[in-house]
């Protein structure tokens, strides 16, 4: 299990994590109101990422990764990361890069892989998420959740919730609008494994 991230550690990972995005843009050579039209990102929202300020959302990431034409672990790994062009890579327990989201934290597992169709992931989920359904998001691809401890209320658009304990499963389109909350006392951990699709929503 990846250790709980304090505040400061937090604060450094949304920091290396924005000049990560700010790097693949400058080298692509695109301003912020072009990205902006790429990703379907407000410019302020960029902005932000970019300077440490907020704390993207996993969708968010994946519009920026589609946007720039990369995979998703260019922005998450850091430059002395093992990366390979080989079929096979191994994430030991808890070794995963840790990414803090708008409302999930994240271990993304297997970076040493690149141009993967599938994003592996681990989710930690705080029993303050917010399922309303302003506040739940879409995306190209598809979904797996396999819930690893505590108990998660999913919903998805057009369906009713579901409550999933550990050992459940559930797979949805992510085109549809979703979201995941722990229901339990304590935070929930989670299994997704999303597919990773080129081109923008």
């Amino acid at each position: 299990m990846a250790p709980l991230l304090d505040d400061s550690e937090k604060e450094r990972i949304r920091s290396e994590l924005g000049r990560r995005v700010k790097g693949l843009r400058s080298s692509a050579g695109m301003t912020l109101e072009q990205t902006s039209e790429r990703t379907s990102l407000a410019v302020s929202t960029i902005y932000k990422i970019e300077n440490g300020k907020v704390s993207p959302s996993f969708e968010n990431l994946l519009r920026l990764a589609r946007g720039y034409g990369v995979g998703l672990e260019k922005l998450i790994a850091e430059p002395e990361d093992e990366v390979s062009t080989t079929r096979l890579t191994v994430t030991r327990a808890g070794q995963g890069r840790s990414v803090e989201g708008k409302v999930y934290d994240y271990e993304v597992l297997c970076n040493g892989l690149t141009g993967k169709k599938i994003i592996p992931l681990i989710g930690t989920i705080s029993a303050a998420g917010d399922t309303s359904p302003a506040h739940l998001d879409r995306h190209d691809g598809e979904e797996l959740l396999f819930v690893l401890s505590g108990e998660v209320e999913l919903l998805v658009e057009h369906y009713e919730p579901v409550i999933l304990t550990a050992g459940d499963c559930a797979y949805y389109d992510s085109t549809m609008r979703h979201g995941v909350r722990s229901t339990g006392p304590e935070e929930a951990r989670v299994f997704w494994a999303c597919t990773h699709i080129n081109g923008l929503d």
